[in-house]
């Protein structure tokens, strides 16, 4: 029996959501709709670009046409986990520990500049990213749904930095690179602040919310009925083994990065408006999913090898499913 067709409602919301971020944000499509994919997957994402390319204001911009609540914690040598998580805090009056909610405890958290902070500071984000909830003092105290951490970090600018270790990276869901816009976009975000725009005034810019929380279950609900037929699931597995196999590489993906492929085609497919995934979804989504879960070999690097190069051999080199 064919699968019913998705939810149009639903999809149409969300598909209105790139119209609504550009309101705030220009050129920057195709990381609105990784954002997407990563709160239907209820994953996170690793923004990456130099400063000034709106990574900030992208991620506020699509909160607010989400109705959703978001937090912004900037990462600094000197953050302590509790500042992130939350602490105890003695309240003198009743004689009591109380506990006072960080900046966790929201649905959309920006880590900006994640690197900035020493490892035991990006650990204490683990437990919330992969678990849904925090750990004070024994007792797990549940996040909000959905959560969804967007880290970013600065690839230009390495002095004082603390690399996320892959064991912490592949705990992305996706990677996505904001690129310098083209000359077009750029002309129209000086005629747009000519104008009087105001990054900080969003609702004057015109952004309003297209869907919610509620929605947003709505359409996960629907990414679970995505058919995925048995050649494709082994075409994603073939092109995670590839990376396994390939001399460039010191690290390739792992089977939780197979998995992560296979959700984000779904989403993707879904968003297309269809009821199965097809080759082509698992192409597309190959790069933002996998780009961060291998290692180059230092000879490798040495010689000019990226990892977008090796994921694009090896999606030339795995046969295609008919």
């Amino acid at each position: 029996m064919p699968a019913a067709e998705p939810a149009s409602d639903v999809r149409d919301a969300l598909a209105r959501l790139r119209g609504e971020v550009g309101k705030a944000v220009v050129g920057q499509d195709a990381a609105v709709s990784g954002l997407v994919i990563a709160l239907l997957c209820r994953g996170h994402v690793l923004l990456e670009g130099v400063p000034g390319v709106a990574k900030t204001l992208l991620v506020r911009t699509l909160s607010a046409a989400l109705s959703l609540d978001t937090k912004r914690v900037q990462f600094t040598p000197d953050l302590m986990p509790g500042d992130v998580t939350g602490s105890l805090v003695y309240d003198a009056r009743t004689a009591q520990f109380s506990f006072r909610e960080g900046p966790v405890f929201t649905n959309l958290l920006l880590a900006d500049e994640i690197n900035r902070t020493p490892p035991k500071t990006q650990a204490s984000l683990l437990e919330a990213m992969e678990e849904r909830q925090v750990t004070v003092d024994g007792t797990p105290r549940p996040l909000p749904d959905p959560f969804v951490v967007v880290a970013t970090q600065n690839p230009v600018e390495y002095e004082g930095t603390y690399p996320l270790p892959e064991a912490q990276l592949d705990r992305f869901l996706l990677k996505l690179t904001l690129p310098l816009p083209e000359r077009a976009d750029e002309v129209e975000v000086l005629a747009r602040h000519a104008a009087g725009f105001d990054p900080r005034d969003l609702r004057g810019a015109g952004v309003r919310p297209v869907a919610d929380a509620a929605a947003l279950a709505r359409a996960r609900a629907e990414v679970a009925r995505v058919q995925v037929a048995r050649e494709v699931l082994g075409y994603a597995v073939d092109v995670c083994r590839a990376t396994r196999q390939s001399p460039s590489l010191a690290l390739g993906v792992s089977p939780r990065g197979a998995t992560a492929l296979l959700a984000t085609s779904r989403a993707w497919a879904w968003l297309s408006g269809r009821t199965y995934v097809t080759p082509d979804d698992v192409k597309a989504l190959a790069h933002p999913t996998l780009r961060h879960r291998v290692q180059l070999r230092a000879e490798a690097e040495l010689e000019g090898v990226t990892a977008e190069s090796v994921l694009d051999s090896v999606l030339a080199s795995v046969p295609v499913p008919r």
